[in-house]
Order: C-alpha cells, then structure tokens, then sequence
C-alpha cells in the first residue's frame, strides 16, 4: 500500500491529491497544442483540434483540418475547413461541436465531422465581429456567448432554442477586458468581466460593478478567472501573483493563495469532488502545473509537453501529444483504505483478505479486530466505495474481493450495493478501453446516468457495445436494446454504398418484430437521405398502417398510401389520403384513381353526400350511374328546390335517368310524384290547406276529413289505389271524424272489400260499442267469433263456436271468461268439448 500511495499529493493536511494516466496518445499530431484550436468535451468526451491558419505568421493559403479524436486519441473524423476563420471550438451537452466563426455565424458538427446545422449570433456580431467566444453549459442546455468588436456581449443560454440576448454596455470600456467569464446564478446566464482592477457583472438589466470581498490590495489587472463545474465558485487570478476564491456570487471568501508568479497562466479550473468540503484551482503555465487550495503550500508538476487541462465533475483531465492523464482529490474511502498506517475498517479487511490468501492465520486476527469494534458493515462498504474509484481493474477486483469475504462473516448485509457496484464497474471498465476512449468515473457515470452513456455509445457508432451492456444490465427493450437497434438501422439507411433490397433484408432480419422500433421512423430517416425506394420497401414490415401512411404521402406516393389504407380498414384514414389526393390531382385523374378502388369510391360518396352535392353528382355522371344519379336528383328535389316548377323539373330529371338506367318502376313512381305535386297545387289553390309534400294516402285522407269524398275518390281513380286501401282510407278517416252516420252509409254503399270487421275494430278504438255492434252482426261466420268478443258478447260468441265447433275459437272464447260473470258460459263450453270428444 505504501507503494500505492507514492503518486500522492498532500495539500494541506486533510486532502491528498492524485494523478495518474488514463491513455497512452497515439494520435500522431503534426502541429503543437499551442497552434490548434482546442475543445474537449467534459464526461470524458471527444477533442477537437482545428489548426489556427489565420494566425499572421502562418501562411494564408493553407486551409486548417478539423480534427475530432476520441479521449484516448483513436480518430473518430477528419475534414477540410472551408468556412470562415474560427475564433472559439467547444461542445454541447449533446456532444456536438459547436465552432464560433469570426462573422458570427456558428457552425454544428457531429461527432463523425457531418454538418447538422448553422445559426448566426445577430446583425450586430456580423457588422462588428466576434473577438473572443465561449461555449457553456446551463440546466437549460448548452450556450454561447460572444464578445464583439465593439466590445458588446451577445449570448444565447440555450442553441438548441436560440433567444439572443444583448447585454448592457460597460461604461468607458474602450478595449477588450482582459478575462471575462459566464456565470450562472438563479436560472440566469450573467457575464462577469475584468477591466483593469474593476469587475462587472452584466446581467439582461443592468452593468453593475462588484469587488471580491477579501481581495489582496495592490491588484491592478484581473489576468485570469475560472468558474467550478458547477458555477458555485469562482476563481480570480491577479497580476500580483494571488489566487483568490469564493463563492461565484462573489459575496463570500474561501481562501486566497500566492502562488509567485505574476506572468498569466495559460488556463485556470477548479478541482474538487462532489461532497468534499476542500477546494482546489488547478493553474497551468507553459511547463508547471499547480493545485492551490486553503492551505499554505501547493501541489506542483513540470509539465514536459505542452498541456491542455479539461474540467470535469470531479477533477481535472490533462492531456498532451503523448499522454491523458486525470488529476483528483482522492476519495474518502480510498483515503481511508490506502494510507499510510491507516486503521480504519476498509483497510484492516483488505488486509484480512490478502493474508487469508496467503493461508495466514493473521487474515482471523484482522477479522476479529474488526468485528470486536463492530465495524465490519462500515469495513464492507468502505471497500465497495473504494472499488468504484479506482481506474486500475486489479486494485477494484482486490477491494470487491474483501468486500465479499466480509459479507461472509455478515449475517443481514443487504448484497444490492455491491452487485450494483459489480456492474457498474464492469461497464465502466468496457467504455475506458482505450478502443471505445470513454474515461468516466464513477461519480460522473452516476450524475451522466446509463441512458445517456447509452446514447454516446450510439452516436459513436458502438451499437454492439451498446447492446451488450443493456442486456447485461436487463434494461426494458423498449429503453434499451429496442432503442438502440433503431439507431443502428437509421445510420444502416446512409450507407449508400449498399443496394436498398439489401439494406432492408439487413435491418428487417435484425429488427424483426422488436417491441418499440418503428420501422416508419426508419423509413422516414431513409427518405431524408434521399433513398425513396428503401423508405418505401421498410414501410412494408411496419405493421400500422397509420404509421405508413403519413409517410407515403409525404413521399408524394399517394396511390400506394390509399392502398395501404383502404387495406387497414381504418376509414379515417381513408378520408385522410382522399383528401390529400383531392389536392394534388386533378378532378379528372382524382376520379380515375377513385374507380380503380371501389371502397374509396363508396366511402368518398358518403363524404359527398354530407359536404359536396355537386362532386357526387359529377361522379354519377363520369360513372353513367343513371340509378344513383336519378336517386341524388330526387333528394335534390326536395333539398334544394322550394319552387313547385323546380322541383317538378327536378323530378323530371330524375325520371328520365331512371329511364336510362331501364327502371321503369322507378320511373314511372317519379312521374306519378310530379302529377301528385301538381295535383296538390291546385287543391291547394281550389280548397285551401295544406296538401303540398303529403304522400296519396294522406292526401286522401285530407279530403275526406275535408268533407270532400267525390274529390277523394276522384284521385283514388286516377291514382288507381285499390278499393281495399280507399276503403281502409275512408273508414280511418270517418272514424277520427267520428261521423258515425256517414260512415254507416258508406258501409252499406256497396258490400265491403275489406269485410266488417274492420268497422267493428275502429269503432272499438273510438270508444264506441254501440257503433260496433251495429257492424258485428255483418261480419262473416270465419271472423263472427273474434267481433262478438271484440264488442263484449262473450255468451253469443260461446254459441257461435260451439255451433262451429271450432276447437281454436272455443279456446279464445273460454280465454275471455271470467269467473265471476261467465261461469256458465264457461261450463257450457266445457261440456260442449267433452260431448265433441265422445264423439
């Protein structure tokens, strides 16, 4: 352990301080740091270099490359500038590089060096130019600010919703300030930059002066400032060599170191851990390194290659041409474990396992030391923690292997920590190969959680990976696996060098039927690359048809869209594309389409019918449908039309598309309405009241409650209505009336067609038994029994089917018996069965 400890730094006495490498370059530059542009994401993110051409002792005419490396150096892409002079690199939280140019514009790059996209920062950036630009990050997203020509700051919180916002103007600022920073305070981007000894925080209101409360006098210029990770503090270095900290509200002092050396660094960052109270600023010259913090002494390295310090959540990255390296305040738990003469339970059961290993009996002398102070749960978690800081595989196996041989001794310790800690390990092992190039901690794997570290290994193309790790941690497909083969075949649809029978067999034998992929959002990535056939061939393995459909009319292949709709059944949908085809073709080429697919034909003159009178008749019409065509012609009749001329020539219209369609009971029913309306016209004219749109039978009716029988029977005539149906006609009428003496004449006008039991039956519905009775003795022998009982002569009824001898009529009439009154009735026709069956 002593050896273990030889790369650490004490600063002060309550915090040691480490650096070790994380990769071996072997990138291959061909110009130094100092002459590049560069930019490295935090998160053990990709690097960026752009070689700065425009610097004046370099030839104009050489165009810069753009570089982009993974952390471990593995070239990730390449490409030619052929923009404008660039004045700042840096990148979003989404791991896009951000290049500022000098007119204001910003340029987007992916991770692989594709363009996705520009923005300009304003007029006034264009007209005055970009001096100086920094790129941030806020809980919004990620930001630029911009410093101009005219000394005017410009910045906008959040790219992927870009709001410019213009800051105030310094008083009397007649040249750069000589460092300025972005804070973020309460949700709000504010500058704070330097002029001389004063400072000025600018924020969207207001410029107002501040002064650090503490500061060292005799400072005339501010050369350098750096604000943590997490824009809780900040970092002032003055020309009198002093290092001031406090808080980035700058209301409170931390501490304030002097370091001696008054030339300007080239960088300042802060280092410090989550949870730690200790605060360190990490300073860099051209060949020194060195962490300053509240204590009296500092921590110094000679830097042999010219360096470039990244800052992190939890420390500093410092790469250079032939090494990355991480520099950290070394954890608690490592701390207690590892250091020198260290008795604390952690290190005490890593003891205990390396001498149980050994068959030493002092492994039981270390457990029962522990377990006599009973810290062997504390021993047990200090060891896990301790595992999950370390970057070396072997020292996390040596601590996770004492963490399990004191679980062992342990009756109720719960085992999540450490599997958790197992996989978690062994995930981060698998992205810190120097292949994959991602150097997470494990305080910045848990704050960048597993969905996004996910989504870096998709963007950088390691899909396998990506997908080993999802099913090794047994995330839900639909987060997991389902996602990622998704973005697999999105970036499968680019490759242009593969047909698109081939691409499509790839992704469909991959995907198959995976809950949670859309293979129409695929399609839909196809078709933005320009391949219309692939988006068309994997739409055929996406099983809803409202995920198609959209697409395909989007592709302007709209007949096929139709096909696929009509093939859902869904006739929303349906109506979607008919309408969509309404517009984008012609009427004559539009009915064309509608033929050759009956169902949206019928569906299409069910739309017409409710919204478009006029089209669904020229659909008739292009059709030679002369049936539906007189139908629609009879409806328009009576919709349209109020005039009588109208719409008896509306009819007139529909008789003759009947007779074309040789339905001449269709015609010749439209003729006679034509004559009824004209009929009604003229009674309407002659008798008054209302007859127009009265069907014959009420308009027969009309008349004879009118009192004008001979008219009634007139149009009977004329309309031959069968004697049964005037009869019925009259007979209703006479009744409502209740002209019982009319009606009785009319009974003995001539013998009834209809029989008189129908005059004993409305009679009874009136009310009126007297009346009935009259017609009662009338009715014939088959209906005698069914009338007697109608009028209530259930005796008379009992002698007409005993003398019938009808067994049917017997059963009604006994059915109508009640015991009270017809008794002997009913005994009468009990012995009249009984003697009909000794017979």
């Amino acid at each position: 352990m002593d050896c273990y400890t030889a790369n650490w730094n004490p600063l002060g006495d309550s915090a040691f301080y480490r650096k070790y490498e994380l990769y071996s370059m072997d990138w291959d530059l061909k110009e130094e740091l100092r002459d590049c542009l560069v930019a490295a994401a935090p998160y053990g993110g990709p690097i960026a270099l752009l070689r700065n051409p425009w610097r004046k002792e370099k030839a104009a005419s050489v165009r810069p490359v753009l570089d982009i490396y993974s952390a471990s150096g593995m070239p990730l892409a390449s490409l030619l500038w052929k923009s404008g002079p660039v004045v700042s690199l840096g990148w979003s939280a989404e791991e896009e590089l951000l290049c500022v140019q000098e007119d204001g514009a910003v340029l987007v790059y992916g991770l692989h060096g594709d363009f996705r996209r520009h923005f300009s920062m304003g007029n006034e950036v264009l007209q005055n130019r970009v001096l100086d630009a920094r790129i941030f990050h806020t809980e919004f997203g990620s930001g630029v600010a911009i410093l101009t020509g005219a000394h005017r700051f410009t910045l906008s919180a959040n790219v992927g919703d870009l709001k410019l916002r213009r800051m105030p103007e310094v008083p009397g600022l007649q040249s750069a300030p000589s460092c300025w920073t972005v804070l973020c305070q309460d949700r709000v981007a504010h500058i704070l930059l330097a002029v001389g000894p004063d400072l000025y925080l600018l924020d969207h209101a207001a410029c107002s002066a501040v002064t650090p409360p503490g500061l060292a006098p005799g400072v005339s210029s501010f050369l350098q400032m750096a604000v943590s990770f997490t824009y809780r503090h900040l970092a002032l270095f003055t020309d009198t060599g002093y290092i001031w900290m406090g808080t980035a509200s700058l209301k409170e002092k931390l501490c304030e170191f002097n370091c001696n050396i008054r030339a300007p660094p080239k960088q300042m960052v802060w280092c410090s851990r989550p949870r730690s109270k200790e605060r360190a600023v990490v300073v860099a010259w051209e060949r020194r390194l060195m962490v300053v913090g509240d204590a009296p002494e500092s921590i110094q390295f000679v830097l042999d290659e010219d360096s470039y310090l990244v800052p992190e959540l939890d420390g500093v990255r410092i790469f250079s041409r032939s090494t990355h390296e991480f520099l950290h305040e070394v954890p608690a738990a490592s701390e207690e474990i590892f250091k020198i003469a260290s008795m604390a339970p952690g290190a005490l059961l890593l003891e205990a396992q390396k001498e149980y290993e050994k068959e030493s009996q002092k492994a039981d002398e270390y457990l029962r030391e522990i377990q006599e102070l009973g810290q062997l749960t504390q021993a047990v978690q200090q060891c896990i923690e301790a595992a999950g800081h370390e970057h070396q595989p072997d020292m996390q196996k040596s601590l996770l292997r004492a963490a399990s041989f004191g679980k062992c001794f342990l009756d109720r310790f719960p085992p999540d920590s450490f599997v958790h800690m197992c996989q978690d390990l062994r995930v981060l092992n698998a992205v810190r190969d120097y292949h994959i190039g991602i150097p997470l901690t494990y305080s910045q794997y848990k704050q960048l959680t597993i969905q996004v570290l996910l989504d870096r290994l998709v963007l950088r193309r390691l899909y396998p990976l990506a997908i080993q790790i999802c099913e090794y941690l047994r995330l839900p497909e639909v987060q997991g696996v389902s996602r990622i083969l998704a973005h697999w075949a999105c970036y499968k649809v680019q490759q242009k060098d593969v047909s698109d029978e081939d691409v499509a067999r790839a992704i469909n034998q991959k995907l198959g039927d995976t809950p949670g992929v859309s293979y129409s959002d695929i399609a839909a990535r196809a078709y933005g690359c320009g391949r219309t056939e692939l988006a068309i061939k994997l739409l055929e393995y996406e099983p809803r048809s409202g995920e198609q459909v959209p697409l395909l009319l989007k592709m302007k292949r709209s007949k096929l869209a139709l096909s696929k709709a009509i093939e859902s059944g869904d006739t929303d949908l349906v109506f979607t594309v008919l309408l969509h085809l309404k517009n984008e073709l012609n009427r004559g080429d539009f009915f064309m389409t509608l033929r050759n697919q009956p169902m949206a034909l019928s569906l299409y003159r069910q739309f017409c019918k409710h919204q478009e009178l006029e089209t669904l008749k020229d659909l008739y019409n292009q059709d030679d449908n002369h049936q539906e065509l007189g139908s629609f012609h009879i409806r328009a009749s009576y919709a349209a039309e109020e005039r009588i001329e109208g719409r008896v020539a509306a009819l007139q219209t529909a008789a003759d598309a009947f007779y074309k369609a040789k339905n001449e009971f269709a015609a010749k029913a439209t003729e006679d309405q034509m004559r009824l309306l004209r009929l009604q016209r003229r009674l309407e004219d002659e008798l008054g009241g209302q007859f127009l749109d009265l069907s014959l039978h009420d308009t027969v009716t009309t008349l004879i409650l009118g009192g004008h029988n001979k008219r009634a029977e007139q149009l009977a005539r004329d309309f031959r209505i069968p004697d049964k149906r005037l009869w019925w006609l009259k007979l209703t009428a006479l009744a409502d009336l209740e002209d019982w003496e009319e009606l009785e004449k009319f009974s003995k006008s001539k013998k009834s067609p209809i029989g008189y039991l129908p005059f004993v039956e409305i009679c009874m519905k009136q009310h009126n038994k007297y009346e009935a009775k009259k017609y009662a003795s009338r009715v014939g022998p088959e209906q005698k029994v069914k009338a007697l009982l109608l009028v209530g002569d259930v005796a008379q009824a009992a002698d007409v089917a005993i003398e019938h001898r009808n067994e049917a009529e017997l059963s009604l009439v006994l059915s109508h018996c009640t015991g009270a009154t017809d008794g002997a009735t009913a005994d009468k026709i009990q012995r009249a069965r009984a003697q009909a069956q000794k017979k």
